[in-house]
């Protein structure tokens, strides 16, 4: 039977406590969004000044994304460990460094590369950037990938911290609804990332476009510090049972435990191959330089036109009703049950990347595209948020809530990286229709493993 919501998480002083805590470390969290994605969102940028083309692209969105899946399931026993504000204080200061290492890099840049109009009218790449120093473009390449490979490692603490520090402070029937509302923080970051971050480098050199964000990042860092509180007891409301199979009275954490409670369940797994078939749509679509790059030379759609802008508010937005929508389904409809919701968003995903091959095949312009954009974004990030959100804390409990983070979201980030050179290799030689359909299986076979978990619950609610 499904398990009522106590009174004590419901009163008036311990609710605006909790909203304290999850608003800072949900603006820190959609920062973290903004010093992450920004690259991606100003990647049109990186073509014009340094003549790179997708395939160099490529090499950053695997380097990144693979950094960051593999810190996040190194790092969540340690976030366990440490406890949720100690990770999130390391990771934002890391990130505020490396973005400013990023934007530092211009000063290495001699002379832009140079263009000119090619015979059927579009920009043609006459000489590459220049370098200082004696620095070769490879070798400047080589050190801003490094540098954005750092900033994933750090990037890692986010999520995990999240999830550690809300286990705490969330009953077990609010969390769906709750990540839904977490969401709408997380996809803010979106929109300062690719709606923002294009209007900074339009008006202002592009290496603001990371310095503007690690300002923030850095004032976030310093409420957090102020504010926020790992647990209820150590802001003065005591333990709370918050009705998942982790006992109230445990007070030490033993690493084996953790590491046991995660990597020996069938079902962790099963939820961690979700996440990884979500990882491979998702990053070979709305949350890379794809979709920009792809507005910029299918649509001739920049980062100012409107297509582009309602896509890059679209993708946030949708990903808000998305989560709401799937949040309070698996609350309200299915009891605490996030595999349905899941399986439905994949077959959404499936659905939708068919959709959007029709719309360019019928010539449908871009304005048709960003809604097909946007439509995705509903299936995906209602999905991922289950997944990455309300299912880790589920399965992990308040004990080991950041190691179960750390898998499902660090094995879709580790083993989609790889995407990531073959989107750049399939748009670059065979176009922008291709880049529409091939994540489609992976959608498939996501709704098909999920939906074995169809009644799966934690162990705490009466087993699986």
């Amino acid at each position: 039977m499904a398990q009522a919501i106590p009174s004590e998480f419901r009163e008036g002083g311990y609710r605006l406590r909790r909203f304290q805590n999850w608003i800072t470390i949900g603006f820190l969290y959609s920062l973290f969004y903004m010093t992450r994605y920004n690259f991606s969102a100003v990647s049109p940028w990186f073509k014009e000044v340094f003549g790179w083309v997708k395939t160099d692209m490529g090499y950053f969105e695997f380097a990144m994304p693979f950094a960051y899946g593999l810190a996040v399931i190194l790092n969540g026993p340690l976030s366990d460990r440490i406890g949720g504000k100690k990770a999130f204080l390391i990771g934002a200061a890391g990130v505020v460094v490396m973005n400013i290492l990023f934007g530092l890099s211009h000063v290495l840049v001699g002379e832009p590369a140079a263009w000119a109009a090619g015979p059927d009218g579009k920009p043609l790449l006459v000489e590459g950037a220049q370098f200082l120093y004696g620095l070769t473009p490879g070798t400047f390449k080589v050190l801003l990938i490094v540098i954005w490979t750092i900033n994933g490692y750090f990037q890692s603490f986010g999520a995990l911290s999240i999830v550690k520090i809300n286990a705490q402070w969330f009953h077990i029937r609010e969390r769906g609804t709750f990540a839904a509302i977490f969401g709408v923080l997380i996809r803010f970051g979106l929109i300062l990332s690719f709606s923002g971050c294009p209007f900074i480098a339009r008006y202002l050199p592009w290496y603001w476009a990371f310095w503007i964000p690690a300002g923030l990042v850095a004032l976030l860092w310093l409420l957090t510090l102020l504010l926020v509180k790992d647990t209820p007891k150590q802001a003065g409301w005591g333990e709370k049972d918050t009705g998942d199979d982790a006992p109230v009275t445990e007070e030490r954490v033993r690493l084996g435990d953790i590491l046991r409670k995660v990597f020996a369940s069938r079902v962790m797994w099963m939820i961690a191959v979700g996440s990884m078939m979500i990882g491979f749509v998702r990053r070979s679509s709305i949350d890379a330089s794809w979709f920009p790059l792809y507005f910029k030379e299918y649509h001739e759609a920049g980062g100012s036109s409107l297509p582009y802008q309602i896509a890059a508010w679209g993708i946030a937005i949708g990903g808000i009703i998305g989560g709401f929508v799937f949040g309070i389904m698996s609350d309200r409809i299915y009891k605490g049950r996030r595999a349905p919701v899941v399986v439905y968003g994949f077959a959404g995903m499936a659905a939708t990347l068919g959709l959007f091959f029709l719309s360019d095949s019928l010539a449908l312009g871009a304005i048709a595209a960003a809604g097909c954009v946007v439509l995705l974004s509903f299936f995906v990030n209602g999905a991922h948020g289950m997944i990455g959100g309300a299912a880790s804390m589920d399965f992990g409990g308040r004990k080991a809530a950041a190691t179960a983070a750390g898998l499902f979201d660090g094995v879709q980030y580790f083993i989609a990286a790889p995407s990531a050179l073959v989107v750049g290799y399939i748009t670059e030689h065979y176009g922008w229709q291709l880049w529409k359909l091939w994540p489609i299986p992976f959608a498939l076979i996501g709704a098909v493993v999920m939906a074995t978990l169809w009644n799966a619950v934690p162990k705490g609610r009466g087993g699986h």
